[in-house]
């Protein structure tokens, strides 16, 4: 399993998402710091589901973290996020 799907799988059990899209952005960070050839390293999550209702941005972005898990957290150089509920 790839690194996309991998999180995708993670995020949709913690969540049941009503959209998820997991990007791979790396190429428009060629050069940058973190970057390296086959990509994998920077990361935009755009998700929305009905748990992320009642938690603040804070809440959210740690909910999501926890979700992804530290070892593969660890692997990414740079997640940015979009969180809706």
């Amino acid at each position: 399993m790839g690194l996309a799907e991998e999180m995708r799988h993670r995020l949709e059990a913690a969540f049941a998402p009503t959209r998820i899209e997991v990007l791979d952005e790396s190429e428009g960070h060629r050069g940058h710091a973190g970057w390296r050839e086959g990509g994998g390293t920077h990361w935009r999550i755009r998700i929305a589901a009905p748990a992320f209702g009642p938690m603040s941005r804070l809440e959210r972005h740690r909910a999501i973290h926890a979700a992804l898990g530290p070892e593969l957290i660890g692997r990414l150089h740079a997640l940015a996020l979009e969180i809706a509920a």
